[in-house]
């Protein structure tokens, strides 16, 4: 979608699988919508685009109240892209400009500011600045709109660092006050309670919830997550650490057409936004099941079974450092003995939370609390024990980085150069921690079974790029499709042909002759 005739037809089609992509703005009326938007679609004269709600707020253009453009799913380049922009497009969701300004991005790029700030502008026609501000903008509307948090804490929760900006920000994108926005908000949901903040998640196209929550009950550890209710259902709640605090946040299968319901209860405020977007990232919610069904639903090998399910995602994780201590857990052995280990350590040194919540008590433990920690607890071998202090270790010192927006080929390198971490680790960590949606675990056991029940073959793996993480989800549904059916009755076994039993031998004469314990031997007449 480089071309502006091409992005015009998609909005006349009012194509959804281009929401979040760009953005369309209309001179006339002075508002950016997203292209699906059922608005009367505007003439072609009167039409820019931008790729960002950031570029076209500051091209003085103001949020549709009708189509809400600031809600879409993020655009699913930023997680196909490793290089530099994207990788900050994936810091600056995360909140690292609001906690660390432009500098601090800057840094963990490896780039000057004027560097930094003009690639973005080249790519997303704005700079971190501008992306922040609209980000802000989201967060302080959430906030207004679904809680009963005091306008001011509001402004400040949702990163401006005065009520004077937050006033000129909030009219400028939506063209109302904040009182305004409030009250025309649904309000606080109920039983939401001080600090629940309802949520919708926004995801583009088809998303197959049973594989997705099924993946996550499979690996739910107790203590720090939980699936409760029936597929179909089923809720999934889990703890968070975040960075002014704690929370815990709460995703329902039941949602409606293009996004689930969720609910976070967050000690403070101002983690809304992380929060929101490490949900997201575990749930895959800004994938592309169009590009993924475009590329696999036509393979000879795996179309068949990626044609039944176009929504499969790969799940990410909402803690990178998390999900590669549990990767080392995992290390040769089933999901089900990784998970009891997990559970484990988390009841063991675990940080528990003010107050249980539900079968939530616990968040999981810091990589510095675990650095030297002896680890004895964990029943393993003791060269498990020793590559899990050596991850822990690099975490924490800051040898080895799974921040969202990490540099993958280092953070693999880095990973590799551990003893104890071999590629399917390596891999593991790659394809959920730093969500690379390119990574296939050639070594994997539930890989090699998928692989031999669809008929493919190893090689096949080059046709799938770049999105061979959704094909090894694909492989793995089989692999687990044919363990958990029924498996064949037992051959019946041809009777063997009853014999009798032989005689006893009469003694000709003389007395009865003892047995092996020395009784005598009754002979029957």
């Amino acid at each position: 979608m480089n071309d502006d005739e091409a992005r015009y037809e998609a909005v006349r089609a009012r194509d959804a699988r281009f929401d979040g992509v760009f953005f369309t703005c209309v001179t006339s009326t002075g508002i950016y919508c997203r292209p699906s938007c059922p608005a009367t679609t505007p003439k072609r004269a009167n039409v820019r685009f931008h790729r960002s709600a950031a570029a076209a707020q500051a091209d003085g253009f103001r949020a549709c109240r009708r189509c809400r453009p600031d809600a879409v799913p993020g655009s699913a380049e930023w997680n196909a892209r490793a290089d530099s922009v994207g990788r900050a497009m994936l810091m600056i969701a995360d909140g690292v400009v609001d906690r660390e300004g432009v500098p601090g991005l800057a840094a963990r790029l490896g780039y000057s500011e004027r560097q930094l700030r003009r690639q973005l502008i080249g790519e997303v026609g704005a700079g971190p600045v501008a992306l922040a501000r609209a980000q802000r903008a989201h967060a302080a509307r959430t906030l207004l709109q679904t809680t009963g948090i005091d306008i001011a804490a509001v402004a400040f929760a949702a990163g401006f660092s005065s009520i004077r900006q937050f006033n000129e920000t909030v009219r400028q994108v939506y063209d109302r006050t904040p009182g305004q926005l409030r009250a025309a908000g649904p309000g606080p949901a109920p039983g939401a309670g001080d600090g629940g903040i309802a949520l919708r998640l926004a995801h583009r196209g088809t998303l197959d919830t049973d594989q997705v929550f099924g993946f996550l009950a499979r690996r739910a550890v107790p203590g720090i997550e939980e699936v409760v209710g029936e597929p179909g259902s089923r809720a999934y709640r889990r703890t968070l650490r975040l960075p002014h605090g704690h929370g815990v946040a709460e995703v329902g299968e039941a949602g409606g057409a293009g996004w689930l319901p969720a609910r976070l209860a967050l000690s403070d405020p101002r983690d809304l936004t992380a929060a929101v977007q490490r949900v997201r990232r575990l749930f895959d919610l800004d994938a592309d099941p169009y590009a993924v069904s475009e590329r696999l639903a036509g393979d000879p090998a795996l179309g068949a079974a990626a044609a039944a399910r176009p929504g499969v995602r790969s799940p990410g994780t909402t803690d990178p450092d998390e999900l590669a201590v549990r990767a080392v857990l995992g290390q040769q052995v089933t999901v089900t003995a990784a998970r009891k280990l997990a559970a484990d350590l988390v009841a063991d040194r675990g940080e528990p939370l003010p107050a249980p919540d539900g079968g939530l008590t616990r968040l999981f433990p810091r990589a510095a609390d675990l650095a030297d920690a002896p680890l004895r607890e964990l029943r393993m071998p003791e060269s498990r024990r020793a590559a899990l202090r050596a991850l822990t270790a690099a975490l924490a010192d800051g040898g080895l980085v799974l921040d969202p927006g990490a540099d993958r080929e280092e953070a693999e390198h880095r990973l590799l150069a551990l003893r104890g971490i071999g590629p399917w680790t390596a891999g593991y960590v790659r394809m959920r921690a730093l969500g690379d949606p390119d990574v296939m675990l050639t070594g994997d056991t539930g890989v090699r079974q998928g692989v031999r029940l669809l008929g493919c073959a190893q090689d096949d793996a080059v046709r799938w790029r770049p999105w061979r993480s959704y094909a090894l989800h694909h492989l793995w549904l089989a692999a687990a499709g044919a363990s958990s059916s029924p498996a064949p009755p037992p051959r019946a076994r041809r009777p063997r042909p009853r014999t009798l039993p032989r005689p006893a031998a009469r003694p000709a004469t003389g007395p009865p002759s003892p047995d092996r314990t020395g009784s005598p031997v009754i002979a029957k007449p």
